[in-house]
């Protein structure tokens, strides 16, 4: 059963996400999660606080999901591994990760907290460490694993914002081989030519799609 800090926190991300910082009060996320106002200032102080512990929460799930694949033992496995992980969590979490890319000011603070900026540099760090050793293991060409990692992450967000936007009319399996197939073409630009032609058999089956923009 869920208990009462998960769901002021659910209600509090889609409090925000629906009517952003002007349509968030700690009385409306009071009324959302069915309890009177001067109860939940007994778990929070103020809505800065909450949507803090939504970012905490959203981040800790973040990093559970991508930090598994570290017990694979291959340098390929743990970079496919990681790509599973984050598919999976924004398939599953997409209010979450709607949250996570909003920027401070958005939230109503001046800055992060100090461990939530603390997570975000460990994950961004943790996709360097995988290109990295996929680099080193011959995978992928040599070259500067940080802009690497920020062109595959580009492409990935990307593709995710579509879906999430409704850009992308496909069922979540769907957008799961595109993306796929999509990350495959990616990868065999930056692979080295022997894992390149690896790639080729590796590509899912192709999804028929019709684009809409606006």
């Amino acid at each position: 059963m869920m208990d009462q800090r998960e769901r002021i926190l659910g209600c509090a991300c889609d409090l925000y996400l629906q009517g952003g910082l002007d349509g968030f009060s700690m009385r409306k996320l009071a009324r959302e999660v069915g309890i009177t106002a001067p109860a939940i200032y007994r778990h929070y102080d103020g809505r800065e606080e909450v949507l803090s512990d939504v970012l905490r929460e959203a981040h800790r799930t973040f990093a559970r999901y991508l930090y598994a694949a570290l017990g694979e033992p291959t340098a390929l496995e743990r970079f496919s591994g990681a790509g599973e992980g984050y598919l999976n969590f924004v398939i599953e979490h997409p209010r979450w990760y709607g949250i996570m890319h909003m920027a401070p000011e958005q939230l109503g603070m001046d800055v992060l907290p100090s461990d939530i900026e603390a997570m975000q540099s460990a994950i961004h760090q943790f996709w360097i460490d995988r290109v990295r050793e996929c680099m080193q293991s011959g995978i992928l060409k040599d070259g500067d694993p940080e802009m690497a990692s920020i062109t595959m992450w580009a492409h990935a967000h990307g593709m995710v914002q579509l879906f999430h936007e409704g850009c992308l009319p496909v069922t979540e399996e769907e957008f799961r081989m595109l993306f796929k197939a999509s990350g495959a073409r990616l990868m065999a630009g930056v692979a080295t030519e022997e894992f390149a032609k690896d790639l080729e058999g590796m590509v899912p089956e192709e999804v028929d799609i019709g684009m809409k923009t606006g």
